[in-house]
């Protein structure tokens, strides 16, 4: 059985979507997902998006990261699986969708499409709640004077606050907890604004983060890192990532995220199943 997929890129966080109209393979979802995301021996992906269209502009999203293992939510690829319905189904910018994923029904309105295999949308990506510590965490080292913020967005995540992002070994603290996304954040550059790397569970370090783009930004208004507005219930922190920047809007007193940023479709390929 051959298998068409199209593959979408949002800051350098890829994916490849398989729309289940076409029919099921035969192949377990793991078992395909590490073979097609795979960089040298496969098509190369951070992860494999199933999407399901469930009728009028309500779809479903199953995640799959690069060694096979499910993922409840990613910010990233949920606008890369709209982007894929989106186009198939030749609707115009503006218009919202229910996505229903493992960590619940999220809202994503297309904002803009330039019709050249871009869109920006907004998703809304719930309420930011707390985590306990997780398992192996004291293995990380951190200094006891470290902001530590342990959130969920439906799925998990541990940002911690450092002075320089780049000169933190990311990958060996990571995999110390392989069971979290990991975030490392610093003010800035500019007030309203955080830089962010990230090691994600099940993929390792990638270019971009959405939930994490979130967590982050929640913990950092927290912690103070960018300054905040008393006067206003919702604020925006830009997240600067590797692969680019992000939008990040926190309702403080309700402690909901939406996230604001690009998908771009990248290609359209055909394998064996």
């Amino acid at each position: 059985m051959q298998l068409t997929l199209t593959k979408h890129q949002a800051l350098g966080n890829d994916f490849l979507v398989y729309d289940l109209r076409q029919g099921k393979p035969g192949t377990a979802w793991d078992v395909l997902s590490r073979r097609l995301c795979d960089r040298r021996f496969g098509v190369g992906a951070d992860g494999l998006l199933v999407l399901e269209n469930h009728g009028e502009q309500h779809l479903a999203m199953m995640l799959y990261n690069a060694d096979g293992s499910r993922a409840e939510i990613s910010g990233n690829g949920i606008r890369c699986l709209v982007q894929a319905a989106h186009t198939s189904d030749g609707r115009p910018h503006g218009v919202t969708y229910v996505v229903s994923t493992e960590a619940g029904v999220r809202r994503v309105d297309v904002v803009s499409d330039n019709g050249s295999g871009t869109i920006e949308a907004s998703v809304s990506m719930g309420v930011v709640g707390d985590l306990p510590v997780p398992e192996a965490w004291e293995s990380l080292g951190c200094h006891p004077d470290r902001p530590v913020a342990h959130l969920s967005l439906g799925n998990p995540h541990s940002v911690v606050g450092v002075d320089d992002v780049e000169v933190v070994g990311l990958r060996e603290l990571g995999e110390k907890v392989p069971h979290v996304n990991l975030e490392i954040v610093a003010p800035g550059p500019e007030h309203d604004a955080i830089t962010m790397r990230v090691h994600e569970r099940g993929a390792g370090i990638t270019l971009a983060c959405g939930s994490g783009a979130c967590a982050s930004a929640f913990a950092a208004l927290n912690w103070g890192l960018v300054p905040s507005n008393t006067k206003a219930d919702i604020q925006e922190v830009t997240v600067h990532m590797d692969g680019g920047d992000a939008r990040v809007r926190i309702n403080r007193a309700t402690r909901e995220a939406v996230l604001i940023g690009p998908s771009e479709f990248v290609a359209t390929v055909t394998v064996d199943a």
